[in-house]
């Protein structure tokens, strides 16, 4: 099983970020959401991103038009068949990514590998709204996918040792380094980060410091390139507060029981960067 295409379904900030990936690699990607919407929005996202590279010298004018020009965005499903992975990066919902998956599974071609962005929910469950169980798969990119090299690879209860290696391959051909892990919430950075990212929220909640110190000193003393104050403002706190409620139901461990300050920023509307205000404020263009 050798992967050559590739699409995307859903344009939010990860789905983008990983179409973004594949075309900087030179893959031709078409990525798929039901609202143009969140695509232009998306896009727009990653002109600025490709924008800054210009201005870095990272990468000419010609690069970022081509890089551009490989991202063929749709809001048809039968656009995004003809491929041999398709990477859901759908809302962190098991309900909403369930029906995604029956989807995609009556349309695609048999060979089609279905892998979910998921570092949460369980790739074993959503390859039972298909008749292709053996070839569902977690496939973890880690935000921002264009930067970031890590893919964590869960194979499901169901998942075959042949979708795992192809994954796996396919990932360390684009220049991506992968990493095999067996269903459990979390996997391995998700897992470990959410806990950190609570005793944050914690500490400022309780008065010891405020976000900026608290940020500086993980930077600082632990050689973190972002604070976890600040991760969650990237992440988004509504997608923090989910995947922790998840992690806490599914562990019944209490580092991951979100705190209640954070389910306060949601009533407020304080989602992080993508509402312009979280434990930190931002410039909205």
């Amino acid at each position: 099983m050798y992967i050559q295409t590739v699409n995307v379904c859903g344009a939010g900030v990860m789905g983008m970020g990983i179409s973004q990936a594949l075309a900087q690699f030179g893959m031709p990607v078409r990525v798929m959401d039901t609202d143009m919407a969140i695509i232009e929005r998306s896009l727009g996202r990653t002109r600025s991103n490709l924008q800054m590279l210009i201005e870095r010298g990272k990468i000419t004018r010609e690069d970022a038009d081509a890089v551009l020009s490989r991202i063929n965005p749709t809001t048809n499903i039968q656009d995004i068949t003809d491929a041999d992975l398709i990477i859901e990066a759908v809302f962190e919902s098991m309900e909403v990514k369930k029906k995604v998956f029956a989807d995609l599974d009556a349309v695609l071609p048999e060979r089609t590998i279905i892998a979910s962005n998921t570092s949460i929910l369980s790739p074993t469950e959503m390859g039972s709204a298909t008749k292709r169980p053996d070839r569902c798969v977690g496939m973890h990119w880690m935000n921002p996918a264009p930067v970031m090299k890590l893919i964590e690879v869960t194979a499901g209860m169901d998942t075959s040792g042949e979708t795992v290696d192809a994954v796996i391959e396919f990932a360390r051909r684009i220049g991506k380094v992968p990493v095999r892990i067996s269903e459990s919430p979390g996997g391995i950075a998700s897992r470990i980060l959410s806990a950190m990212r609570n005793a944050a929220v914690d500490i400022l909640v309780e008065g010891v410091a405020t976000a900026e110190d608290i940020d500086t000193a993980m930077k600082l003393g632990a050689g973190f390139p972002m604070g976890p104050l600040e991760l969650i403002d990237l992440v988004g706190v509504d997608i923090h507060t989910i995947n922790s409620d998840t992690l806490y139901r599914e562990l019944s461990d209490p580092r991951y029981r979100p705190n209640a300050y954070c389910r306060k920023m949601l009533r407020a509307g304080h989602l992080g960067r993508k509402s312009g205000r979280g434990f930190y404020r931002y410039e909205q263009k």
